[in-house]
């Protein structure tokens, strides 16, 4: 199960008359610690300008994340499932968030009602709100590529240098 970050970036950028203006920006990353999901905004992020700051990072409760072609908003609807709790007859809401990209909110809503149209049990979109996201980073597996940087060595080259020192 993907556990998904709220990244917020802040960079200074020269706007038309040439002055810098702050920019914050939000990216949703898929990381399993605080930690990976900063280290994943640094790797991902491409804004023009190599000097930015991650300003804050809040853990995103998602139950899905629906891509489609096309849609370059990001749009987070809350559908609550109704069933029976068998035992006391009573009637049971359950409280799902998705993210899902589209043009606009009319669009959003027709993909959220196609992306549910199998479900059994009855269900109900309440909302549906336009994110500050810009983007979206799942997790790939292999991604990751362990870099050594140029001035490490080896252990035992280190350790061959010392004993012939000595």
């Amino acid at each position: 199960m993907a556990s998904w970050y709220l990244g917020k970036i802040r960079y200074q950028k020269e706007d038309e008359n040439g002055r810098l203006k702050t920019t914050n920006e939000a990216y949703l990353v898929d990381a399993l610690t605080y930690t990976e999901a900063e280290a994943r905004l640094y790797g991902q992020i491409v804004t023009g300008v190599t000097d930015f700051t991650v300003t804050a990072i809040t853990r995103m409760r998602l139950a899905d994340l629906l891509t489609f072609e096309g849609g370059e908003k990001w749009f987070k609807a809350k559908v609550v499932f109704y069933s029976i709790d068998e035992k006391s007859g009573k009637e049971k809401k359950v409280v799902n968030y998705v993210l899902l990209n589209a043009e606009n909110i009319t669009e959003a809503l027709e993909r959220i009602t196609e992306s549910q149209r199998t479900m059994l049990i009855p269900y109900e979109t309440t909302d549906m709100n336009l994110t500050p996201i810009l983007d979206v980073f799942p997790y790939e597996a292999g991604a990751t590529e362990e870099v050594v940087p140029p001035n490490f060595r080896p252990v035992a080259e280190v350790q061959a240098e010392r004993e012939a020192a000595v």
